[in-house]
């Protein structure tokens, strides 16, 4: 024999009812069956608002009864065709509404909702679904027999939670299937009746736990939970779109998970079959040949994973009891716990340091006020006499627990759950874990439910591929190239590096948009023109919300605003990656801060673009730092835009429009004052020193100018360009100057000896500089591993095809980091 539960959803509409009438037909042909069925789905919950709003004189209850009428009438229209038995079927239910129709205006009348009379009204839900449902199954050629749930399962009189009776409820069971020889018998799940004849309700997840008690009294073959989800999930699929079914799972395990929130089961139900290891299936009844979850007695199943899921309770508030009268003092332990008993206040996690310093536990959020009354008077002598604290009350937190039978053989689970949290800036408030070391349970902040189950499941299940979530602002010239590089690599990317590239975040001057689901790069222009208003603190603040993993902020601006942001995105442990030099070259505490910001949070900063686009130099000089070399000196040709200038300066050209070539062809900023100034380049050479350890600030840097007075003083791009035309003449004397002794103008940073400087220096034949071509970069670093023949680093160094490239590659360090 197999019993069969289904649920809410599998009988909540006739569509779904047809699928439980074919599954029950195709397993009845090779066993007997018993079907437990659940109230149609969202039935209970309005059934108990009705109640609620009927004793508070809201006489909207009567909409919510309309409601619940309605429901039931269509499902029996929809399911049975025959106008003479849908007739017959609205009939009875008609009978059984208007008994429901009276309690709740008798609820009404007395301003009274007693637990008792909440199983009465709430009975009804079961009573119905069954009725219908059978009477379904007879026109599809079912000869199943409707049997009152009732009649069988005995309890006490706790109204909403009943104890079940097991003496007289599995003598009723055996004696009643000893005499009804069906092949297929219907029971109402949920419904009970007390040893004097109340009628009781076995409390939440009653259906499972009826249907669990008839399997264990029957010695069934198999229970099987027939739900709207393929089985019990590695973690909440809501949350993790990664999670997937778990194909078998032992009974401890499954009732660590369900006591953490897997809502496919509860813990009571597995109870009943566990002592005659009864195989549980969790099935999905849309997906019917899914293959689902078993629960079975062995944890080995053919797997050797340590960990089987992850799971999490919601709303939870850790109460604390500490005080250093609490030391060596035996008792505080016991009148705390009874004290929470006294008041029904169930305790879902305890942890207490060696020192007997605290006690804390954590309890659901709705009963701390409860427990901070109720303990507080319990302890006030001693708080009077300061021995103890007043009770510390924390909410808004969770419980999120890592559950697996294997995880006593392995060690270091608990070392990678923690780092796993920590990198991620998960908080963890307490830690619970017991000897058995089948559950390792933390308390984090509520808002970091879905960040921590990512990125444990990431951890956990899905060790080949991580993700990375990015928010690139500045999407014009180098950012476009970016995102288009990140379309083009990211199938490259997640075969061959295993990394999932997910662009979850773009933002130009005028508008943004934010997708915690992955904006699709296929059509993100228009999706981008079609966001909403840009706004740098809005991007921060969706950013922030989205709480996401492994997150980055990329900034392809050149804005000092967004740059002032970085602080906010690190303090958030979201990294940041930056081509804007704005922030690196800001004053040395700024930039200290962010540092240290950085490895406080766990965020990296990267910044390989700020000097030579797309070339490794700041990879390469803190490697060289790093491994105990010492930078002596640097010398460098560092913007590419003054080199494609001064390359392609002679006598027969006027500056002027060279400057605009080089402008057109987008080796300048749209303000070409920005490179020609050379403070652009000063920001630079800063950048390399205070990499290689010095403390230093931009107005620290001797700037030798090649500008004109005039060109100086402009106060507009276009007043700086008649500026070059009026004093073509002074620029044609620095190439005059050069060209007579065959050399090249270069615009060269030094650092020597703590000191900096830029300028225009004429260069020799045979220098490293002098062949420099194009929009090349070159970097020397002496060292005292070099201090010789120097460290060169040589090519493109401006354009946007580089650049951008130059921030793929700071993604890819992060994500290997």
């Amino acid at each position: 024999m197999k019993v069969l539960k289904f649920g809410g959803t599998s009988v909540g509409s006739a569509k779904n009812i047809l699928k439980v009438i074919t599954i029950i037909k195709n397993i009845s042909q090779d066993s007997d069956v018993v079907v437990v069925v659940s109230a149609v789905g969202g039935i209970t919950d309005k059934l108990l608002n009705a109640a609620n709003k009927a004793v508070i004189k809201d006489r909207s209850y009567k909409e919510l009864f309309k409601q619940i009428q309605l429901i039931h009438l269509d499902i029996i229209e929809d399911l049975i065709p025959s106008e003479i038995k849908s007739a017959e079927v609205k009939k009875m239910i008609n009978k059984r509404l208007d008994t429901l129709e009276k309690l709740l205006e008798g609820i009404y009348l007395i301003n009274e909702l007693s637990p008792k009379t909440t199983d009465k009204l709430l009975s009804n839900g079961e009573q119905m679904s069954s009725f219908i449902i059978s009477e379904a199954m007879k026109l599809h050629g079912i000869n199943a027999e409707l049997k009152n749930s009732q009649e069988l399962v005995v309890t006490d009189t706790n109204y909403t939670n009943a104890t079940v009776n097991f003496n007289a409820t599995n003598k009723n069971i055996k004696q009643y299937f000893e005499t009804h020889n069906n092949s297929v018998t219907l029971l109402p799940g949920f419904i009970s009746k007390s040893e004097n004849g109340e009628i009781t309700t076995l409390g939440r997840g009653g259906s499972d736990y009826t249907a669990a008690i008839i399997a264990s009294a029957l010695d069934a073959k198999e229970l099987q939970i027939w739900t709207d989800v393929s089985g019990m999930f590695t973690t909440n699929p809501k949350l993790v779109k990664q999670a997937k079914p778990i194909s078998h799972i032992s009974y401890q395990e499954a009732v660590e998970l369900s006591h953490f929130g897997a809502k496919v089961l509860y813990p009571p139900t597995v109870q009943p079959v566990l002592d005659k290891k009864i195989p549980i299936v969790i099935k999905n009844t849309l997906k019917p040949d899914d293959f689902g979850t078993y629960i079975t007695n062995s944890y080995s199943n053919g797997t050797t994973s340590a960990v089987k899921g992850i799971s999490n309770i919601n709303d939870i508030a850790l109460l604390t009891l500490q005080g250093n009268g609490m030391v060596g003092i035996p008792g505080f332990s016991k009148r705390l716990f009874e004290t929470l008993s006294q008041e029904k206040i169930n305790v879902i996690l305890i942890t207490q340091a060696s020192s007997e310093h605290s006690i804390c536990i954590g309890i659901q959020e709705s009963d701390a006020e409860t427990a901070r009354a109720a303990v507080n008077k319990t302890f006030e002598n001693e708080i009077s006499l300061h021995k103890i604290d007043p009770i510390n009350i924390e909410k808004g937190l969770a419980i999120v627990a890592v559950v697996g039978d294997r995880m006593k053989n392995h060690q270091g689970i608990s070392g990678r759950m923690f780092s796993t949290l920590g990198k991620n800036n998960v908080n963890i408030r307490a830690i619970a874990q017991g000897a058995s070391e089948r559950n390792i349970s933390t308390v984090i902040s509520k808002k970091d439910v879905k960040k921590a189950l990512n990125v444990l499941h990431e951890r956990f299940f899905e060790t080949k591929t991580k993700q990375l979530n990015l928010f690139i602002t500045g999407v014009g010239n180098v950012g476009e190239r970016l995102v288009e590089q990140i379309k083009q690599q990211k199938k490259y990317i997640k075969e061959r590096l295993k990394l999932n590239l997910r662009v979850v975040g773009l933002s130009n001057s005028r508008k943004m948009i934010l997708d915690d689901d992955a904006i699709d790069l296929k059509n993100w222009k228009a999706l981008l023109e079609n966001g909403e208003a840009a706004s740098i603190e809005g991007f921060f603040e969706g950013a922030k919300n989205m709480n996401l993993r492994n997150s980055v902020f990329v900034d392809v601006t050149a804005n000092h605003d967004v740059a002032n942001s970085y602080a906010n995105y690190l303090r958030e442990s979201i990294g940041v990656i930056a081509c804007n030099k704005i922030a690196c070259s800001s004053d040395f505490d700024n930039y200290n801060l962010l540092k240290r910001l950085s490895v406080k949070y766990n965020a990296p900063f990267l910044f390989e673009t700020n000097v030579g686009a797309g070339l490794p130099v700041i990879d390469t000089l803190n490697h060289l730092v790093a491994s105990g070399d010492e930078i002596h000196s640097i010398q460098a040709v560092l913007s590419g835009s003054l080199n494609f200038v001064f390359n392609n300066f002679d006598n027969s050209k006027k500056f002027h429009d060279v400057v605009k070539l080089a402008q057109n062809e987008g080796y300048t900023e749209p303000d070409p004052r920005i490179d020609l100034s050379g403070v652009d380049v000063a920001r630079k050479i800063l950048i390399l020193a205070r990499e290689s350890g010095t403390e230093m600030n931009l107005e620290d840097i001797t700037n030798q100018s090649f500008l004109s007075v005039s060109g100086l003083a402009s106060n507009s791009v276009d007043e700086f360009y008649k500026t070059l035309l009026e004093d073509d003449a002074h620029y044609q004397s620095l190439y005059n100057s050069a060209a007579k002794n065959n050399y090249q103008l270069k615009y060269v940073a030094e650092f020597n000896d703590g000191k900096a400087k830029v300028g225009i220096k004429e260069i020799p034949e045979g220098h490293p500089f002098y062949n420099l071509e194009g929009k090349d970069n070159i970097v020397m670093f002496y060292t005292k591993r070099y201090p010789e023949q120097p460290m060169i680093i040589k090519g493109a160094g401006a354009g946007a095809e580089v650049t951008a490239s130059g921030l793929f590659a700071d993604i890819i360090r992060i994500a290997n980091s």
